[in-house]
């Protein structure tokens, strides 16, 4: 298991989001439409992981579907843009959903997903989704398994360009989430993720810390995305 995205939730269609980047040195592309969320995407790509821009490409669809990471975005909107959640990828999604049931987490089932590229292309793979509330407390992080491995996908990614080279100089260290009981919250995803809790309510990846600090006020979500 490791981070494989994080996800910003944005108003700003991927054009957009992609022109800005180009100012920052860090460049994003535009992903493509996923067509039954009535969503689409902007996404840069660094060593280890990557950022997904997601908005809304069609809010008949995306209000109407039963999707987990739909609804949270939607929900967040209504407040103002800004980081929502974050993915992790696992080997074998199947064994793993009834491995999280066995520890008592109701969960969404593998769901199949696709996104349609801007050349046309069909990207799939699987999803996982925690059951609970959309609300403003912290959402568990979602799972993925895709259906290429990772060394064919990422040299899929890099001859079309979706992967530009000077961000795979970057990585990300950190993912730092805001909450109310940073040791209630440690604990819950460390069991959720068979992990040990650190000293400073962390949670050690193979490519990435997950840290968790208190914070008094507003939505428990992830707050920073460290680089380095």
């Amino acid at each position: 298991m490791k981070l494989d995205h994080v996800v910003y939730f944005t108003n700003k269609p991927p054009e957009q989001v992609v022109e800005e980047q180009a100012e920052t040195g860090r460049p994003a592309v535009v992903g493509g439409r996923h067509e039954k969320w009535g969503t689409h995407n902007a996404l840069r790509y660094v060593r280890n992981a990557y950022v997904e821009w997601l908005s809304v490409n069609r809010m008949d669809i995306a209000s109407s579907v039963n999707h987990p990471l739909t609804k949270l975005m939607l929900h967040d909107l209504e407040k103002g843009e800004g980081w929502g959640t974050l993915c992790l990828s696992v080997e074998g999604i199947e064994a793993f959903n009834e491995e999280v049931q066995n520890k008592g987490f109701t969960t969404s089932g593998v769901l199949d997903a696709e996104r349609r590229t801007t050349d046309g292309q069909l990207r799939k793979w699987k999803m996982l989704f925690i059951d609970q509330p959309i609300s403003d407390e912290l959402p568990y992080p979602f799972f993925i398994e895709w259906e290429e491995p990772e060394d064919i996908r990422f040299a899929k990614l890099r001859k079309d360009g979706t992967i530009a080279p000077p961000n795979e100089e970057l990585e990300i260290k950190e993912c730092v989430f805001g909450v109310r009981d940073p040791l209630k919250e440690t604990g819950e995803w460390a069991i959720l993720l068979s992990r040990k809790v650190g000293d400073a309510h962390d949670i050690r990846l193979p490519n990435a810390v997950l840290k968790f600090v208190e914070q008094t006020e507003g939505k428990e979500r992830l707050r920073e995305v460290v680089y380095g």
